[in-house]
């Protein structure tokens, strides 16, 4: 059984019939479309006028002749688990059995704490939620952004190419300085605001204000208030675990794993995707979730590999940690990273400046000495190959040594 029904399921089914699995399997899912590429509900759908029958066929994954025996329960939600008895029951009241279980049921958005009326509030995490917001982003409207992640960046740059007025409010100094870095974003910041964006940075939204039961705007932590048409909350996103409840799981942010997807605490069952929190054998620290689309297809290579072993009673295939890959693009800049620069402790430029990222910057993140993740800016496919290379091969030499130990007291240079 394989519970969720987006990109970590349907890679987990295509590879379970590559590792040759025959058996039957069952997905389910709570949304009620086929799996969707999910990257474009924050760009291209924001900006396009296509209607949701013109935009699925575009998103939409082609289903492979390989899984097409594969039963489908769209719009279904698994309700609870009983992992020792190895059977899942439904929000429709079916209780299905399985020989071996897939974790994919992915993340929900998290939502500001607030009793304030929904209306005039907005998420992104489907396409049906982009072209609910994007119904209400006309030039002229105040839409503020709380959240200056990826996502929230990309909202932001969308709904000022509408023409919407933007404010951008994110508790750091700058646009996704968590992931990428202060260097970086205080790089990426002047290009959003010559676009029309307005940042309020280093600012906590304290209390919302509603109107006819809608939210018209909030007020700021320094008392500042923000009048708002639309509000986008960008602030991050929970794993979806609570069906795994009662288990005995380590479900502290996600479902704990072992290097191989191995749900830790149960028996045939795997997890991937973004609800995954797996170990680096290379970095060590502390397991981690990664919420990059990449890292569907790379961990459900893993886990099938390591289902139809556990379920033939096989030793599973030695383990290797993905490396992550994202990408971005923002106010015609295009952001390519590959590694984990969260876990730096230095920050060097490899190539270009940045005080000119038009024209093209490598930034390398290294701990200690290993070089543990590049992100470019507007750089050709062939040099971010190269990076993407120096990176893998920084990795590999990095495997034949015992992990890094970090240490808890130190912070990243550029910070």
């Amino acid at each position: 059984m394989v519970a969720g029904g987006s990109l970590g399921g349907l890679r987990t089914v295509e590879q379970l019939r590559a590792h040759g699995y025959t058996g039957s399997m069952r997905i389910v899912g709570d949304e009620r479309h086929l799996p969707c590429n999910r990257p474009p509900s924050s760009k291209g759908v924001l900006s396009s006028t296509a209607s949701l029958s013109e935009t699925l066929p575009e998103s939409t994954f082609r289903q492979r002749t390989s899984t097409a025996d594969a039963q489908r329960s769209l719009g279904t939600k698994t309700f609870c688990s009983n992992l020792a008895d190895r059977v899942v029951e439904l929000d429709k009241g079916e209780t299905v059995a399985h020989h071996g279980l897939v974790v994919a049921t992915g993340l929900f958005a998290r939502r500001l704490d607030t009793c304030t009326p929904a209306a005039g509030r907005f998420v992104i995490r489907t396409i049906d939620d982009s072209l609910v917001l994007r119904a209400r982003l006309r030039p002229g409207i105040r839409a503020v952004i709380v959240g200056a992640g990826f996502i929230g960046c990309e909202i932001a740059a969308a709904a000022t190419a509408l023409g919407c007025q933007v404010t951008i409010v994110e508790g750091s100094s700058g646009p996704m300085e968590n992931s990428i870095g202060r260097k970086l974003s205080d790089t990426m910041k002047p290009l959003m605001e010559d676009y029309g964006g307005e940042f309020r940075t280093g600012r906590v939204v304290g209390l919302l204000t509603a109107l006819d039961q809608r939210c018209v705007g909030f007020t700021l932590d320094d008392g500042s208030q923000l009048a708002a048409d639309v509000v986008v909350e960008s602030i991050g996103s929970l794993p979806n675990v609570e069906w795994l409840d009662g288990n005995n799981l380590d479900l502290t942010d996600g479902g704990l794993c072992d290097d191989s997807m191995r749900v830790r605490g149960a028996t045939r069952a795997v997890a991937v995707g973004d609800i995954a929190r797996f170990p680096d054998q290379v970095l060590g620290g502390d397991a981690r979730r990664v919420e990059h689309w990449a890292t569907a297809g790379d961990t459900a290579k893993i886990a099938a590999a390591t289902l139809v072993a556990d379920l033939a009673g096989q030793a599973s295939p030695a383990a290797v940690t993905p490396t992550p890959s994202f990408w971005t693009e923002l106010c015609e800049v295009r952001l390519v990273g590959v590694g984990s620069p969260g876990a730096a402790t230095s920050v060097r430029e490899l190539e270009g400046d940045l005080g000119h990222p038009a024209r093209g910057v490598a930034l390398g993140y290294f701990r200690e000495e290993l070089l543990a993740a590049v992100v470019t800016v507007t750089l050709p496919s062939n040099r971010q190959l190269h990076y993407r290379g120096l990176v893998a091969t920084a990795r590999e030499l990095a495997s034949n040594l015992p992990a890094f130990q970090p240490n808890p007291t130190r912070k990243r240079e550029d910070q």
